[in-house]
């Protein structure tokens, strides 16, 4: 484990990945990096930017912040499974409680998920932080076309969490909060001892001052081919 950056740039402004980061790279090619930008005081990075074809993925308790900094960070490149429930409540009677097609909002969202990542695009994907199955998903995919899965935790309290739902209006129940607490907890413990989920490259630790710094969450252009002149 590294206590400084990859691939991975967090910079006062944008700054380009090194030229090697956007050559394809066999797995486990590079050992895990660590970047802990909380507690700044005010000197936080303003962007991340990744090596293209990139995939991150941003964790962290309900009310942390996640869909927030993916709308503001990296626009066009987000996959929320809110944006899937949001297309499927306008769609259903207002009388219809979520959990009658909260199924079929899952299958949404995962197949739109598949269809981002077999498409080679640089992605930034939204984790509740107790599906681990999604993230070795993700690492395998990754893997796959030859690139890296970076993990960005929201490291906020739970209270400062509960506040969050409440400014949007939609809470969790306290039994799933304390199964996030439990799950959000390990990735932070296990992040801060250097032991990263299966499949990470690295890890960008951020409490709620740092993750609001942040305007960009991007990716290099990939390079470009070689022309038929």
């Amino acid at each position: 484990m590294t206590l400084q950056r990859s691939e991975a740039y967090a910079a006062a402004a944008e700054v380009p990945a090194p030229p090697s980061a956007t050559a394809r790279r066999p797995a486990g090619a590079l050992a895990a990096v660590l970047r802990d930008l909380r507690d700044r005081s005010g000197h936080s990075p303003r962007s991340l930017v990744f090596a293209a074809g990139d995939v991150v993925v941003v964790s962290g308790l309900p009310g942390s912040g996640k869909s927030t900094l993916i709308r503001r960070a990296a626009p066009g490149r987000g996959i929320d499974s809110q944006d899937a429930r949001d297309r499927w409540d306008a769609r259903m009677p207002k009388f219809l409680p979520y959990a009658v097609y909260r199924p079929l909002v899952r299958i949404a969202h995962y197949a739109g998920l598949r269809r981002a990542l077999r498409s080679g695009a640089s992605v930034v994907v939204h984790d509740c932080g107790t599906q681990a199955w999604v993230r070795r998903w993700l690492a395998r995919e990754a893997r796959r076309r030859g690139r890296g899965l970076h993990l960005v935790l929201l490291d906020v309290t739970p209270k400062v969490a509960r506040e969050g739902q409440r400014e949007r209006g939609r809470g969790v129940s306290g039994y799933a909060f304390a199964r996030h607490r439990r799950a959000v907890g390990r990735l932070v413990a296990d992040a801060e001892a250097g032991r990263l989920p299966a499949g990470c490259v690295s890890a960008v630790l951020l409490d709620r001052d740092s993750a609001a710094a942040l305007g960009l969450v991007g990716f290099e252009e990939p390079e470009a081919g070689p022309s038929g002149d």
